[in-house]
């Protein structure tokens, strides 16, 4: 590119002075890409990218923009030199960065690399896998670290370059008249990192991150509920910029069982009795979680009423020991009876009755109804 008169800037970026700021903004896009150091091997490339820049720094700018138009490369500020979108801020800026910013020389502080988003993954446990603890094997897709730029975005072979709107700063500064206050945002153009990616790579679109599927095995305490969630570290999403990892939290979800019950740390079972083994008592096998065990039901049990298995319920959470299995009695009274179970209720019947004291009598009638139960 032969040096003299400055180009002008809608030339340089080959759109109409009426161009939108979408249109500049691809505009800039496509020739940052073409005239790339890095790809573009010309003597004239480096001098044409710093070009191009300089037309973007102004055209995207909207009070920039107004002032170009209106005076050219002699817009205030640029001098007889021509525009310079690099050159150090107003006193104004200065003061406010030695305030505000922590620095006395006018840096600014960048947007820098963000911790990634946490993950939550929905884990189904049967009611043995929540009380003995279990390993479980899970699949997820979380955003990971491009494996193409590293994390920076652009193509192999080429760099970001500095934010031709903010000046790699990340910040846009603006002097209102009144006091001269100055108001800072964050750069529209680069999001606040102070560069733009002028060829974004083709594996992650310039994201720097790409999605993709992870197996991981998760460890289950004996004990857990389903109120309970696992936090495993540095298992969510990648940062933007290279930041760190967030969380994996995986919530846990305990299916019903078909008959027992969890209560805090310990187990209830309804055990449902005739009225024959309530009256008489018997000795039974109970379900546990642990397996059967023998339990022995005194005569004249009632309805509700309970025994307790010790040890046979849920682990406490980090701490030694077990609840216990409660089982809760129930009565089941027949709803049909054949020819032989009525007569002897019949005979219950009287044998009830509160005048009559022959005790024998009643052993002889429980026995036959023992048998007529099958007990």
């Amino acid at each position: 590119m032969t040096t003299g008169a400055k180009r002008d800037y809608y030339e340089v970026l080959g759109v109409s002075r009426t161009a939108g700021q979408d249109e500049i903004k691809k505009a800039f896009r496509r020739l940052a890409r073409q005239y790339h150091p890095d790809v573009n091997k010309e003597e004239t490339a480096e001098a044409r990218f710093k070009e191009i820049n300089e037309a973007y720094e102004v055209l995207s700018d909207e009070q920039k923009r107004a002032m170009y138009d209106r005076f050219g490369h002699q817009m205030p500020g640029g001098g007889m030199g021509g525009f310079d979108p690099y050159a150090a801020g107003d006193p104004f800026s200065t003061i406010f960065d030695a305030f505000f910013s922590g620095s006395m020389g006018g840096q600014r502080t960048q947007r820098g690399p963000q911790r990634g988003a946490d993950l939550r993954y929905n884990l189904s446990l049967t009611f043995e896998e929540a009380i003995f603890g279990v390993e479980k094997e899970i699949e997820f897709r979380r955003l990971e670290l491009c494996g193409s730029c590293h994390g920076n975005g652009a193509e192999p072979g080429t760099d970001p370059v500095r934010c031709p709107k903010c000046g790699g700063s990340g910040e846009l500064r603006q002097r209102a008249p009144l006091f001269n206050m100055v108001t800072v945002t964050t750069c529209d153009n680069c999001g606040g990192t102070g560069q733009v990616i002028p060829i974004p790579c083709r594996t992650c679109n310039g994201e720097g991150r790409v999605r993709q599927t992870r197996n991981i095995t998760v460890k289950v305490p004996a004990g857990v509920d389903g109120n309970s969630q696992i936090r495993i570290s540095g298992e969510g999403e990648t940062g933007p910029r290279g930041g760190p990892h967030g969380n994996l939290y995986v919530a846990l979800d305990v299916q019903p069982h078909q008959y027992f019950v969890r209560e805090g740390n310990d187990v209830i079972y309804e055990l449902r009795l005739n009225v024959a083994q309530a009256a008489l008592g018997d000795e039974v096998d109970v379900p546990t979680v642990d397996g059967n065990e023998r339990l022995r039901i005194p005569p004249g049990t009632q309805t509700g009423q309970t025994f307790r298995i010790r040890h046979k319920g849920v682990p406490f959470l980090r701490q030694s020991g077990r609840g216990d299995q409660i089982v809760v009695s129930r009565v089941m009274v027949p709803s049909k009876l054949n020819e032989q179970q009525r007569r002897l209720f019949q005979e219950l019947a009287r044998a009830l009755d509160p005048e009559d004291t022959n005790e024998e009598r009643d052993d002889g009638f429980f026995g036959r109804i023992k048998d007529a139960f099958g007990l």
